[in-house]
């Protein structure tokens, strides 16, 4: 059996966890995520997190459908249920299955995901060795033209 993935209000096997393509989030990046670890069977800042999604949900004027309680217990439970203590999580809200245009109005309601895995860390011989970093001369968006306090899926 494989991980248990937390998709709207309920616990399903990573298998059958799908979203549809006429989700906003698919088609448009529309949406919002956190990347979160928890150590040890605490998750570093919660609050914090949660505060900042809601934050970046209300910039994309995103009803996320859930109390920040209940998006707490929801990833709180996904932890548990995967029988995790040390993990990554990934809490991921989108607008949800819509249209295929651009009117958020069309589209129902909001998909939550969340993801807990086991840490992946890197191979200890890149701690010894190291590894080579690529860098290119194409340039980032410009800081004025993106909020970098929302963590937008676009």
């Amino acid at each position: 059996m494989g991980l248990i993935i937390y998709l709207n209000g309920e616990f399903v096997d990573e298998e059958e966890a799908k979203v549809s393509v006429f989700d906003h989030g698919v088609l448009y990046g529309d949406g919002i995520f956190e990347g979160i670890r928890a150590y040890n069977g605490r998750v570093f800042r919660l609050d914090e997190h949660i505060n900042r999604l809601y934050e970046s949900a209300k910039s994309i004027l995103l009803d996320i459908g859930m109390t920040k309680d209940e998006m707490c217990e929801a990833l709180l439970e996904t932890l548990r249920t995967n029988n995790l203590r040390d993990a990554y999580i990934r809490l991921l809200v989108t607008r949800g299955k819509g249209d295929l245009g651009l009117d958020p109005r069309n589209c129902g309601k909001p998909t939550v995901v969340i993801i807990a895995a086991q840490v992946q860390l890197y191979p200890e011989e890149l701690y010894e060795k190291g590894l080579e970093v690529v860098t290119v001369p194409t340039r980032r968006n410009v800081v004025e033209g993106v909020n970098p306090r929302v963590k937008s899926l676009n």
